[in-house]
């Protein structure tokens, strides 16, 4: 897992998030990843694989959602 190190964060914003972990019950680190989550990855984002599933739909009546085999087996051996 990566790790970023953010310097020179002035000290009402180190405050504020010190203050807002602790409303939430975790540590500042943890509020600080919660945030950044957030931020990049909203809940209601559109991803592109459904986008293009439903534009397949719309236009052409095309279907992609397809049944896996889900049988299992065996791994190949280079013996």
């Amino acid at each position: 897992m990566a790790s970023v190190t953010v310097r020179n964060i002035p000290d009402e914003t180190h405050r504020a998030l010190r203050v807002l972990a602790a409303t939430h019950g975790r540590s500042t680190e943890a509020e600080i990843r919660a945030i950044l989550e957030s931020a990049v990855r909203p809940e209601g984002r559109i991803k592109l694989g459904t986008l293009l599933a439903d534009i397949g739909r719309e236009v052409g009546g095309i279907d992609l959602e397809i049944e896996r085999d889900r049988t299992s087996v065996e791994p190949m051996r280079f013996e």
